[in-house]
């Protein structure tokens, strides 16, 4: 492990941030097989191996790392939601309002030695968490304002009365209409629904606020807002975060102390600018190179386990893949010489808005507005935008997924929109589509090798399935799995797995043209980075042309060679990659830009980190 200081003080709060929360030496072992009827022994290998960090009033401790290192572990270890079954050794000391040293015990409960009861009346009043996914934390049958209302029963002793204008004041807090109180969480937007969450967590004044990834999947404007959100709360209330992410550009814009975490161990401790200027562990450095920056061009991004091999820093390993200009040049000459894969022509997509017991008509969302493009093969095009500006009803329509109101689509040559059934049949294994959540796109009841033969089988691909599953075995060499896995159920898998079978599956039809529909943007950087390079090198090989959507603009122009900017259904601007980042021409993407977070703490006195 690498610490700057000795000791877990060495993440200690100043004397004008006294310390509320040490952890020391904590160590958790989760169930991993039955014993007898319904009981299960604890594992031999601690999912947390031996962490340690202090967090002081106010304060904000970054808890980084990729999947499965143990972060999300530490957080429900801390809020004692582990399941009954698990063990947990170390000490969880959380410290009174009357704290100010280590070696002073009035006022330090000791939170393992707390029996069940005492530590549910911890949990909410004095320690709370926003889960990572908001629509699956908050209950779809109970309106928001229900669900506040609960909290503040069970933490708080107030009045009827009392509770619901507290409600309505912590609406307002995190910037809500009270008008939302009413609504369910399925009527609310992504950023919505995180705000919800956030004015649940906050109701009953919590000292410690733990942020389980409250970012993720959100569009880069919201993301911003949320983090703005985050640091006036803390500011206002001087509650303590402890921020868990796999992103360093985030912890880089909230967090003072940052703790980085690989396979349940801390492997790198210090301040935020210690951090971004000279990190230590090579493990750190890979997090800090594999997330795409947006002032240079790579052909591919460095992976965490290019530096845990290799070694070296960012800047050498981006030296080594960069793209001159002159070659981005030759590639867009040679890509636009062609004839279009994709023409697109003032294509419109449009809701009617219905109320009343007979449906009455009494709006209409104009969810594509007018838009035009041409797409060539081989060719990436970025399709970026916030939520709700459109990108997946237009990705959808293309698909003829979702019906077009008007306009025209021409797909190698042929009027797609107005393609007879059989000879869209026969065309549709040509277009596919990779979607946002590989877990919900796969049957969970089927086996992944059947899933990925499916399509095989439904366009007439093999004479017969052992052939079939040949093919399939190829393709998951093609994209990095075991083909052994084949028989294996999507649970058994890791998420950027899933994703890769996600991918094995668009490919099995042969396509010339893939949708990815917001393909990276639930997956942590270093298998993001795996993904994107496998995307790319697939590209090469098989000439494929994608339509890459997601909200990252990073992400976007890192794959793209055009980008096309989408905001309320229509297109503000389109153009090449580079440029569209160096020269913007509208206000709205000059916001989208801005609202990126860069990898540089805010702390830093000027410029850029030195990476």
């Amino acid at each position: 492990m690498t610490v700057r200081d000795s000791g877990p003080e060495a993440l200690a709060a100043s004397a004008a941030n006294p310390a509320l929360l040490t952890v020391q030496g904590l160590r958790v072992f989760l169930p991993s097989r039955t014993v007898g009827v319904g009981k299960r022994e604890p594992s031999g290998s601690p999912v947390v191996d031996g962490l340690s960090f202090q967090i002081g009033i106010g304060q904000t401790l970054g808890l980084v790392g990729e999947s499965g290192s143990g972060k999300t572990m530490t957080a429900l270890t801390l809020m004692d939601l582990l399941p009954s079954s698990a063990r947990v050794e170390g000490k969880i000391l959380f410290h009174g309002p009357g704290r100010v040293s280590v070696a002073e015990q009035y006022g330090t409960v000791d939170w393992l030695q707390l029996d069940p009861r005492q530590r549910r009346r911890y949990r909410g009043s004095q320690i709370a968490m926003i889960f990572q996914e908001p629509s699956t934390a908050l209950n779809p049958l109970y309106t928001c304002g229900q669900q506040l209302r609960e909290t503040l029963r069970a933490n708080t002793p107030l009045t009827a009365a009392e509770i619901r204008a507290q409600a309505i004041r912590l609406f307002e807090e995190v910037q809500l209409s009270p008008q939302m109180l009413e609504r369910y969480p399925h009527q609310l937007s992504g950023g919505q629904i995180q705000r919800a969450a956030i004015a649940c967590a906050i109701a009953s004044n919590p000292k410690l606020l733990i942020a389980d990834e409250p970012t993720t999947a959100l569009d880069v404007t919201v993301q911003a807002e949320i983090l703005c959100l985050l640091r006036d709360l803390q500011q206002q209330r001087q509650m303590a975060i402890l921020f868990i992410t796999h992103d360093l550009n985030l912890v880089a814009e909230l967090a003072d102390q940052v703790v980085v975490m690989r396979q349940g161990q801390a492997v790198e401790q210090g301040s935020v600018e210690q951090i971004f200027r000279d990190p230590q562990h090579p493990y750190t450095r890979g997090l800090l190179a594999c997330r795409p920056g947006l002032e240079r061009r790579l052909r591919r991004l460095p992976t965490v386990q290019d530096f845990l091999e290799k070694g070296g820093s960012p800047e050498e390993q981006w030296q080594q893949v960069e793209i001159s200009a002159a070659e981005e040049e030759e590639r867009l000459r040679r890509l636009y010489s062609q004839r279009p894969l994709l023409q697109v022509r003032d294509l419109r997509t449009h809701y009617a808005v219905r109320r009343g017991p007979f449906g009455r008509q009494v709006g209409e969302i104009r969810a594509v507005d007018g838009i035009s493009f041409d797409l060539y093969p081989g060719e990436t095009l970025g399709l970026v935008g916030e939520s709700g500006c459109g990108k997946t009803t237009l990705g959808r329509t293309l698909l003829r997924l979702i019906r077009a109101s008007s306009g025209q689509v021409i797909y190698d040559g042929e009027e797609w929109l107005r393609l007879p059934p059989q000879r869209l049949r026969r065309l549709r294994r040509e277009i596919q589509l990779i979607f946002q959540d590989p877990a919900a796109s796969l049957d969970p009841r089927m086996s992944v090798g059947a899933s990925v033969m499916e399509p095989m089988a439904l366009h007439g691909i093999g004479s017969h399935a052992a052939e079939r599953r040949a093919r399939a075995q190829r393709l998951f060499e093609r994209v990095g799995l075991d083909p052994e896995a084949l028989d294996r159920l999507p649970h058994q898998f890791s998420g950027g797995q899933r994703q890769r079978i996600c991918i094995a599956r668009a490919l099995a039809s042969e396509p010339r043209l893939i949708v990815c529909d917001e393909a990276v943007s639930s997956l942590d950087v270093s298998v993001q980075a795996q993904v994107l390079n496998l995307l790319k090198d697939l590209q090469e090989e098989l000439g494929l042309a994608y339509l890459f959507i997601s909200h990252d603009l990073s992400v976007v122009k890192f794959m793209s060679d055009r980008i096309m900017v989408m905001n309320r259904g229509r297109i503000e601007e389109i153009g090449p990659a580079s440029q569209i980042y160096r020269q913007p021409q509208q206000d709205y993407t000059r916001r989208l830009i801005a609202a990126f977070a860069p990898a540089v703490p805010k702390h830093f006195p000027q410029g850029r980190s030195g990476l």
